[in-house]
């Protein structure tokens, strides 16, 4: 608290300002080097130096407002990103809302979207260095963005019942400011049982890990798989008015500043296992998560490469923003020898490797292949049946 108490004055903040963003160990040492033999306190140099260490680092979740921003290491790491954070304020103001509590609002990632976006927002935190950094940061906003250092339950307890909408993002980790540990579903803060009594009440969002159980989630609400450029970043519960009639399964792409949805009343049942047509797709992971890989799977005219194996495949040359999609070369068994001699035969120097279904580290397999040549190729490694297989195969643009 010494640390953020040094930096949160104008001197302090000043500073911070000139510094700039700090992107590597180098620079570190040379910042702090500079700042202390210019008679600055170790508890401001740290501060300063830390924050614009942290800044170079938000520039991937947040852009050019990350560097106006301060932040924890851990509330960093489990912020919102802000592209993401804009479309659940898309779905609250959509839906009537003009108010929304955010309860545990880390360093205000999704609370900025929401003043942003014109919601009245009353943001809390449980964590007093955390709340005081949200604080800062939703500053801008003035009276349109209310922080306090409070509990989520202390915030609805009862004689203060949530005005509009409710969004809630679970503590998931072990408390502090640095290094943190993830913790089993039954010690999240507020507790599950607590966030989804509310969220039968109230209309909620709830940000969830991707990977969490699905059987524990509530029956009647929406479940929304959100991956952002290739990766699964979140799972949202959408309860009461907030989740849209008739939709319990959503997968959500994000891909730069485009998005795609799917989404469908029930899981979908797969499409039948083929042979290895002339297409490989790889569903997007959202895609698999929400597990809406059937629906997929029909629009390409496509079936499961195996039953057990998140790949489609298919003769006709289309694709989707759901999917990956390789057109086949050849297929060979997975041993580095008949790889490499496909390799040579096809001048393929450059190789992404992908895998499903094999027990097989890609880095280390990469190493015991020849790669000699000009040309670029994906080698896509999977259990078909029994069989451990090597697909030797070129990515699709989305324009097939």
């Amino acid at each position: 608290m010494s640390e953020l108490q040094a930096l949160l004055t104008p001197a302090g903040l000043e500073l911070l300002d000139e510094v700039g963003t700090i992107e590597s160990t180098a620079e570190v040492a040379r910042a702090v080097s500079r700042l202390r033999a210019a008679g600055h306190s170790p508890d401001l140099v740290s501060a300063v130096v830390g924050q614009a260490r942290l800044r170079a680092r938000a520039a991937a979740k947040f852009g050019p407002f990350g560097a106006r921003m301060l932040f924890t290491r851990a509330g960093l790491e489990q912020a919102t990103r802000l592209g993401v954070a804009a479309r659940h304020a898309q779905r609250i103001r959509s839906a009537g809302f003009t108010h929304v509590s955010d309860l545990g609002c880390g360093i205000g990632g999704d609370a900025l979207a929401f003043a942003g976006s014109g919601l009245d927002v009353l943001a809390v935190d449980a964590d007093e260095v955390t709340a005081a950094i949200a604080a800062y940061n939703l500053a801008p906003f003035g009276d349109s963005a209310v922080v306090r250092h409070e509990t989520a339950e202390a915030a609805l307890d009862g004689s203060r019942p949530a005005a509009g909408a409710v969004w809630m993002d679970p503590a998931r980790r072990t408390a502090g400011h640095s290094e943190t540990r993830r913790v089993a579903a039954d010690d999240y803060s507020p507790s599950l049982e607590w966030v989804f009594d509310v969220a039968a009440r109230t209309p909620t969002g709830i940000k969830l890990g991707p990977a969490h159980d699905r059987d524990s989630l509530p029956a009647d609400a929406e479940a929304q798989w959100v991956s952002a450029d290739g990766s699964v970043v979140e799972l949202v519960v959408w309860t009461g008015s907030l989740a849209r009639p008739g939709v319990r399964r959503s997968a959500l792409v994000i891909r730069g500043e485009r998005s795609h949805e799917l989404t469908a009343d029930a899981d979908s049942v797969d499409a039948p296992v083929r042979e290895l047509g002339a297409f490989l797709h790889e569903p997007d992971g959202a895609v698999i998560r929400a597990r809406l890989i059937g629906d997929v799977a029909r629009s390409l005219d496509a079936g499961m490469l195996d039953q057990h194996i998140a790949y489609l495949t298919s003769d006709a040359a289309v694709t989707s923003p759901f999917v990956q999609s390789f057109r086949v070369r050849e297929t060979m068994p997975a041993n580095p020898k008949a790889i490499s001699a496909a390799l040579k035969a096809n001048d393929i120097g450059r190789l992404e490797i992908k895998k499903r279904g094999v027990d097989i580290d890609p880095a280390a397999f990469r190493k015991k292949l020849v790669l000699r040549g000009d040309q670029e190729a994906t080698l896509i490694l999977a259990r078909i049946g029994d069989q451990r297989r090597a697909i030797l195969a070129d990515r699709v643009s989305a324009a097939v």
